[in-house]
């Protein structure tokens, strides 16, 4: 059914109840579900969709970009090449790569790459840096010292000065 209603907007009821709006100057339109969703199509051509049931609301940007808002206030954006980035509650923002990489930014400064191979990097506001590969866990301290621990539990020390400290493990068997 479909009415002209006072304000010069148009209004068209499907038998599904769905219910379609368009604005008196033919710039916008709002469809409502059943379902409580709300899709609304603006004229610069972005596409608003509100889910109801979740209470997430999706934004399409004619240039491919998509934006995410979740009832937990975290946000989403999907960028063309696959890029995403997620701003999270506590201003922490996930930028994830389509190549598997990841760089995580916290509130406190610290920041966390993560390669593809599954290799990680942590670098400290005070300045520290630590990196965990499959053959090592290291971490760099501003002075220049560097601790190294290996999967056998052998670890090393070399501090600034030159000087190296090894510690093996031994391991003893008591009967």
């Amino acid at each position: 059914m479909e009415q002209l209603v006072s304000n010069g907007c148009g209004l068209v009821t499907q038998t599904d109840w769905t219910r379609k709006v368009t604005s008196a100057d033919q710039k916008t339109k709002t469809v409502t579900f059943l379902n409580g969703d709300v899709k609304h199509i603006l004229e610069d051509g972005k596409v608003v969709y509100y889910y109801a049931a979740s209470q997430t609301t999706h934004t399409s940007h004619p240039s491919g970009l998509e934006v995410f808002h979740f009832p937990n206030k975290q946000i989403e954006k999907r960028h063309p090449g696959g890029k995403r980035e997620i701003l999270f509650p506590d201003q922490t923002i996930k930028y994830l790569e389509p190549d598997g990489s990841e760089k995580t930014i916290f509130p406190d400064g610290t920041i966390v790459h993560l390669s593809p191979s599954g290799e990680k990097m942590v670098d400290f506001p005070n300045g520290q840096r630590e990196s965990h590969t499959t053959q090592y866990k290291r971490r760099e301290y501003p002075d220049g010292t560097v601790k190294t621990i290996y999967p056998d539990g052998r670890q090393e020390n070399k501090y600034a000065s030159g000087r190296t400290r090894t510690k093996e493990i031994s391991y003893h068997l008591t009967t």
